[in-house]
């Protein structure tokens, strides 16, 4: 059965880019209706898929877990984006995931609005994923085919808070909107078909919350009050991801074609491309924390081998392949199984540590950032005995001390660690705190060499394409509007 989702994941964009989504619904030759059972497992394959495959190992390179050893991401490490990231702006996002949440939207709002709600939840995480990592994006007139065939360009700020004037729904209204459908009688109602939650609205709605709570984190910078208003009601309401049980997360399988991205790529298809940054592995032993990143990162000869971020541009020899440390069976799965990991109770926790510590909400500060090490050990397999042991050796690790800054870096640090896997979300934090301290890789180029890109740059095909687009494109050095 995966198997068959799958493959209508790879050739949805097919049928369903801008140019196809016409020929699709005026021929009538073809269905005009798509099973909703059908396109739920398609759209959440889409969204899993575009957060792990080349927007995940981009920003795995920019934050400095992995390093580049070859090929493109090696031209990533270096700050070499022009024109490698077509694919994932056309295909993956906007010709493949959100066309397809615009259709189940729109053909299953009235009779199936359950099917609607979490499509809304989807397409609010898969626009926060293209604002985020683009800055001002096509969002409002998005997936609608030949009503918008050239879509707007909406303004960061307006994606998150909204503009009744231009027709912008902010994401906090697009996921409320989503549980609200939730609640609703439907025809049809999802079961195996959700490949996540198996049909449980409930958890659909702490899920959804819990998309909140980050969307309010990440807008903090430029308004802490609705931040703090937005996480306060999450937590009096207590419906939100409060267990490593109840993850957002995308499974995979073990078969060839459904193995998840990070193992498909890594073990199979460009084995010698990526590996264990020397940055990440230095933090890590800084924080005695080697026995989660062994959980992370394979240990091929007894001991970690890593790789300086951009060095191998100019290295005269790698380490051995067979030697390398590249992600474990955390990521990867021991075949592909292991899951997308998109919305977390570490990251909860972690969330609601500094929302408290920062913003003022309610909650111990230090307890949510002890709840948050214990569910991130515990996700990656350690036993309560070897979290127990960390605790005790490195009390200065998990406890908050110091000025409110040091402890937020303490926060940040732990997220930041806990993240492998998910890399936008450590870059969305970076970019928004400035933490943890990166400092320029070895051998770079691209828009301004001295300047950890800020955002992707637009790609060309879109550029070309759609007189809408922002052109000249934002060099890569221009700080997306939340920024710090």
């Amino acid at each position: 059965m995966r198997n068959k989702y799958l493959s209508i994941l790879l050739i949805a964009p097919l049928f369903f880019s801008c140019d196809k989504f016409v020929d699709v619904n005026n021929n009538p030759n073809n269905p005009t209706t798509v099973p909703p059972a059908t396109l739920l497992p398609t759209t959440t394959l889409g969204m899993a898929f575009a957060n792990s495959n080349e927007l995940g190992r981009a920003t795995s390179v920019l934050v400095q877990y992995n390093a580049g050893a070859a090929n493109q991401v090696l031209q990533e490490d270096r700050f070499d984006l022009e024109n490698l990231l077509d694919n994932q702006w056309g295909n993956e996002i906007y010709g493949g995931t959100l066309n397809n949440l615009q259709i189940l939207i729109d053909q299953n709002q009235a009779t199936n609005p359950v099917y609607a709600g979490i499509a809304k939840i989807q397409k609010a995480y898969v626009i926060s994923m293209a604002t985020d990592l683009w800055g001002d994006v096509p969002y409002s007139e998005a997936g609608q085919g030949l009503k918008f065939p050239q879509p707007r360009f909406d303004a960061q700020q307006d994606i998150y808070f909204g503009n009744s004037n231009l027709g912008i729904q902010s994401l906090f209204d697009l996921v409320k909107e989503g549980i609200a459908d939730l609640d609703k009688t439907s025809t049809v109602v999802p079961g195996n078909d959700d490949l996540i939650y198996k049909g449980d609205r409930a958890k659909w709605k702490r899920a959804a919350n819990t998309m909140l709570l980050k969307f309010a984190l990440q807008i903090s910078n430029k308004n802490a009050a609705l931040a703090k208003s937005t996480i306060q009601a999450v937590i009096d309401g207590n419906n939100y991801i409060n267990s490593n049980l109840l993850d957002f997360e995308v499974p995979f399988g073990t078969g060839q074609g459904n193995q998840n991205t990070h193992y498909s790529f890594n073990n199979v298809n460009r084995t010698s491309d990526l590996m264990l940054s020397s940055r990440f592995l230095a933090l890590m032993r800084s924080l005695n924390d080697t026995v989660r990143l062994g959980k992370f990162y394979t240990k091929p000869t007894g001991t970690f081998v890593a790789l300086e971020n951009g060095a191998a541009q100019t290295l005269p020899a790698l380490p051995p392949l067979a030697n390398r440390s590249k992600y474990n069976v955390y990521v990867t799965g021991a075949t592909g199984e292991a899951p997308v990991r998109l919305l977390t109770n570490f990251q909860t926790q972690f969330i609601l540590a500094e929302s408290a510590l920062v913003l003022g909400t309610t909650g111990d500060a230090n307890a949510y950032y002890q709840a948050g090490i214990k569910a991130s050990m515990a996700k990656t397999g350690m036993t309560v005995a070897e979290i127990d042991q960390y605790f005790t050796d490195n009390p200065s690790v998990v406890t908050l001390a110091g000025t409110t800054a040091q402890k937020r870096a303490q926060i940040l640090t732990q997220k930041y660690s806990a993240w492998v896997g998910n890399a936008i979300e450590a870059y969305n934090d970076w970019r928004r705190t400035g933490i943890p301290v990166l400092t320029l890789p070895q051998n770079t180029t691209g828009d301004n060499p001295n300047v950890i890109p800020n955002r992707m740059p637009y790609v060309a095909s879109e550029i070309t394409r759609n007189p809408n687009a922002p052109n000249p494109r934002a060099k890569t050095d221009v700080k997306v509007w939340w920024q710090l």
